[in-house]
């Protein structure tokens, strides 16, 4: 038996959240890196196009819905969206015979009738994203990253709260739980569900403000799952980057990544209109 007759190919797809899916096109399962490859009908890649130097690699995959891993609900939801892609051939006699033929990151996923299609993203395409510092009166960190070296788990700037009241498809929320903030102390934070069908999503905060006995809360985009009454979520306090914000809200002014002092860009412009009055 030919070596071309025993080779398979087998993909591992791991989504941020830990969970890992190995899929293969051979008709018995196969292990190895301690990923279990089913050849379940779970993922068909087209033609693999890769490039010599920085170009970047892609292809297309697409997969059948018969695993009960993969679901229209978490696809929808954008779970598998940025999930790390390996693929292998592997020859299935021994599977230490084997070679890494592409590595990145799945792109956008969408789900249509009853199968999901998703772009590879090959490492280099990291390289098209803008580098760099920005200029700017606004602070350019984000909230508790490496440059903002803020402790978001300090007491008082993040807070759980119940879902009571949901609407736009939970990009509206009534919450409970939440005295003692604020209204306005959320807003630009992240909201993340802890449970129930939108448990490990996130959102960022656009309104936050009390009517009533509830915090009305709405985030810019809805959730790609609706949570239900009485689900919890947690949120975090917001930044709106301003250096006001950053010394009396945070009392991390000695990070703040901006200048404040900048002038704007109406500045520029100052002289020539007092140049045409005169």
């Amino acid at each position: 038996m030919s070596a071309a007759t025993t080779i398979a190919r087998a993909w591992a797809v791991r989504r941020a959240d830990g969970l890992c899916l190995g899929f293969t096109d051979h008709d018995m399962a196969l292990e190895f890196e301690g990923i279990a490859f089913r050849p379940e009908a779970g993922l068909s890649a087209q033609a693999l196009v890769q490039g010599l130097g920085l170009a970047v690699d892609n292809t297309e995959v697409q997969g059948v819905l018969s695993s009960d891993a993969i679901t229209p609900g978490d696809l929808a939801a954008g779970r598998w969206d940025g999930a790390e892609v390996r693929l292998w051939e592997v020859d299935w006699r021994d599977v230490a015979q084997r070679r890494l033929l592409f590595r990145g990151a799945l792109g956008e996923v969408v789900f249509a009738g009853g199968a999901s299609r998703a772009e590879l993203r090959g490492l280099s395409e990291a390289l098209n994203r803008p580098q760099g510092r920005v200029f700017h009166a606004r602070c350019s960190a984000m909230l508790g990253d490496g440059q903002c070296r803020f402790d978001l788990s300090q007491a008082g700037y993040s807070a759980e709260a119940v879902v009571e009241l949901v609407e736009e498809g939970g990009a509206r929320l009534g919450l409970s739980g939440l005295d003692g903030h604020a209204a306005g102390w959320f807003e630009h934070g992240r909201a993340e569900f802890l449970d129930g069908p939108a448990a490990g999503l996130s959102g960022v905060v656009k309104i936050d403000r009390v009517t009533g006995e509830l915090r009305e809360v709405e985030v810019w985009a809805a959730p790609g799952a609706a949570p239900r009454l009485g689900d919890r979520l947690r949120l975090g306090a917001g930044c709106d980057k301003q250096a006001g914000t950053c010394r009396g809200k945070f009392l991390n002014f000695l990070n703040f990544r901006g200048f404040p002092e900048l002038p704007p860009e109406d500045w520029l412009l100052a002289p020539q209109v007092a140049r045409g009055r005169r």
